[in-house]
């Protein structure tokens, strides 16, 4: 069984025996307003369904596909507003960091850093956000074998006593489609990591509308009940009101009103398998 630390003092429990741990939230931060209105309604909805929670956004998207697209409020600003996200509503935080700076700031407010796929093998950044941060998850790179990611995990204990999620999210598939190969949960997970699905970036199609990444929403639901029956520890989702308007990764988030009876299904699926 393994265990996420949080800030706030308690902890996470992971493992077969325990609730699928829920990673969720908008892909990127809109506003304040926007986050504290979209946190609230996951906390809500995790505690009705007793499901634990963690909230996640991003206050920079540094690998758009276009300059001209939206990236967030940056580093200092989106930080706050998570801060706040946090307090206001006692939810544990998670968001990804691009330099070993971003590290270090990231590590004081965020009960998880994450580090992105294509970063995945950046040792300096691994190094840094296991130094900084109690619980660091690393995204698959699209690229990597999954066995390989034994030593992006190694990198990031070396630094220090953090704890690390390992996360799937799809491999490259000819030039812009993604698919995965739900092997590589298990492998990740006999590393003796717990292993996190990430269902939306696994449908994205990257840079699939001339400019913008396009993405096959109509996917999420059922890769999240393959990944759930496979046997994972965490699921990620980015959820929007309105993904369609959304400002970043809109194609591929599912919104919010799918997200209950989603969960309900996978709740059932994951009982059963457990049984």
């Amino acid at each position: 069984m393994k265990r996420i630390s949080l800030k706030k003092g308690g902890e996470i429990a992971l493992g077969d025996s325990h609730e699928l741990l829920i990673i969720c939230g908008p892909c990127v931060i809109e506003s304040r307003d926007h986050a504290l209105k979209t946190a609230e309604i996951l906390k809500q909805l995790s505690e009705s369904l007793k499901m634990p929670f963690v909230y996640k956004s991003s206050y920079d998207k540094a690998n758009r596909t276009s300059v001209s697209s939206y990236r967030g409020m940056g580093v200092h600003e989106g930080l706050e507003v998570l801060a706040e996200v946090r307090s206001q509503f006692d939810i544990p935080i998670i968001t990804d960091v691009h330099s070993e700076e971003e590290a270090t700031l990231v590590g004081e407010v965020a009960d998880i850093v994450q580090i992105p796929a294509f970063l995945c093998r950046q040792t300096d950044l691994l190094l840094a956000a296991g130094q900084c941060a109690s619980n660091v998850m690393v995204k698959k790179g699209q690229f990597l074998h999954p066995a390989d990611m034994k030593f992006a995990a190694e990198k990031v204990e070396q630094a220090g006593p953090a704890n690390v999620l390992l996360c799937e999210r799809g491999s490259c598939f000819g030039y812009r489609e993604l698919i995965v190969d739900f092997r590589s949960l298990g492998i990740m997970r006999d590393l003796g990591y717990p292993v996190v699905f990430d269902a939306t970036h696994s449908v994205q199609i990257m840079g699939g509308k001339g400019g913008t990444s396009g993405g096959a929403r109509e996917w999420v639901e059922p890769l999240s009940r393959a990944a759930v029956a496979f046997g994972i520890d965490a699921l990620f989702l980015e959820c929007h009101e309105d993904p369609d308007s959304a400002p970043s990764d809109g194609p591929n988030m599912l919104p919010l009103t799918r997200l209950r009876p989603l969960l309900e299904k996978l709740r059932g699926i994951r009982s059963s398998v457990n049984n």
